[in-house]
């Protein structure tokens, strides 16, 4: 006998987490980094005064910008590259320590301007892909245009366990 069932694909909808947590673009970067911790999170996206989503920032754009201060020299075209693997390297303590030298720095001088989306229905193999193509920690889902959840590596990582 034949199973005839259909087996329905895993999307974006499937995986997000439906609060998102977004950071005012006028923030500074030290209140960034205590709404970071606070919050448990890596990053989040930027909203502007009129609540358009602007970009997205990370803890690895507070090191960036803080080695920049520093003279520690980055590629410019992809800062990124070399702070990739830093969310994992470091704990909470480590980030509490960090030393901001502008304080009043704000979170749109040092954002990532561009915020990376998937639809809703997108597969799990599209929201994969994307990430790992971009070098990507979180994605927005956005289901007609609106934002309606994030996906992070987390969330794709706990995929694999549900399965395994």
């Amino acid at each position: 006998m034949t199973n005839t069932a259909t087996v329905r694909m895993i999307n974006a909808r499937d995986l997000m987490n439906p609060e998102v947590l977004t950071v005012d673009a006028k923030m500074t970067v030290r209140e960034l980094a205590s709404f970071l911790l606070d919050n448990q999170i890596s990053g989040a996206p930027v909203a502007a005064e009129d609540g358009a989503l602007v970009g997205v920032v990370s803890f690895a754009d507070i090191a960036a910008s803080a080695s920049r201060d520093a003279g520690v020299a980055t590629d410019q075209r992809n800062p990124g590259f070399y702070l990739k693997d830093l969310q994992e390297t470091y704990s909470e303590e480590d980030f509490r320590s960090f030393h901001i030298e502008e304080p009043d720095r704000r979170v749109e001088e040092i954002m990532t301007p561009t915020v990376y989306s998937v639809d809703v229905e997108d597969p799990v193999a599209t929201v994969a892909s994307m990430m790992l193509d971009g070098h990507l920690h979180r994605l927005l889902v956005t289901e007609e245009g609106q934002p309606v959840g994030i996906v992070s590596t987390s969330d794709l990582l706990g995929l694999l366990i549900d399965e395994g």
